[in-house]
């Protein structure tokens, strides 16, 4: 989903998905009641932004069903229902460039969680590959889309997009190195959480995975959706949330 250039409308929009990862993580650590999805929106003083929030945060937003055991209240599951409602995939996807076909994955997985825990059809996921082959399109790029796909890297999601990450633990790897070598920890973060995914997957990796998360966690300053992306990895790899506070 594109963000808004700059003003008023991206401020507000910017700090609606603040708020909503932080209400995430703070449901994950037990610290937050449902229906905390639909208090986000209710709550907010831009309805339209914190909905547009819950259609960026995306599949994160089950982060606390998924790893924790929270239950979906039904007004959560309508909170996220609305967001669909009000930005469609179309509408997205016509703003969102090149970016389309992560749009498309985004909202399969979030379809398709919304169906395990509230009932109906399982979501179809879209028609174009996931990710080509990084070795005919270059790793880096393939990295950099990927890193888009993050919030897919969870326990108990499983379809092409980690099929793909599966032949691609090496070249995810390198894509991890690189953007620490450069500074650029968002996108570190976001492809060791897939790292993450795959160690608990049973995937062999070629990285010591827990040291690069340090380092990317003790050099990088990160905000709640960086913080939400940690405590997934950490939980993947079967440590406190909060281990990296800790050391």
């Amino acid at each position: 989903m594109k963000v808004p250039a700059a003003g008023p409308s991206r401020t507000a929009f910017v700090t609606a998905a603040d708020d909503l990862a932080d209400r995430v993580l703070s449901a994950l650590r037990g610290a937050e009641n449902a229906p905390f999805l639909a208090r986000h929106v209710e709550q907010a003083p831009d309805r339209g932004a914190a909905l547009a929030a819950v259609r960026l945060v995306g599949a994160d937003v089950f982060v606390p069903h998924l790893l924790a055991g929270f239950p979906l209240d039904g007004q959560d599951a309508a909170a996220v229902t609305r967001s669909l409602a009000v930005f469609p995939q179309e509408a997205v996807i016509a703003g969102a460039g090149d970016a389309g076909s992560a749009v498309a994955w985004r909202d399969w997985a979030v379809a398709e969680l919304l169906t395990r825990f509230d009932g109906g059809r399982p979501a179809v996921p879209p028609g174009e590959e996931p990710a080509e082959d990084p070795a005919a399109t270059g790793w880096r790029p393939w990295c950099a889309r990927m890193a888009g796909l993050s919030p897919l890297a969870i326990a108990g999601l499983d379809g092409p997009v980690h099929q793909a990450a599966r032949c691609g633990a090496l070249p995810l790897s390198r894509g991890a190195a690189r953007s620490m070598l450069r500074r650029d920890y968002l996108t570190a973060v976001r492809l060791i959480r897939w790292l993450a995914w795959l160690h608990h997957d049973g995937v062999p990796l070629p990285l010591d995975l827990e040291a690069a998360l340090d380092h990317a966690v003790l050099l990088g300053g990160h905000g709640p959706r960086t913080a939400l992306d940690i405590a997934v990895a950490e939980r993947l790899l079967g440590r406190p949330d909060d281990a990296h506070r800790r050391r």
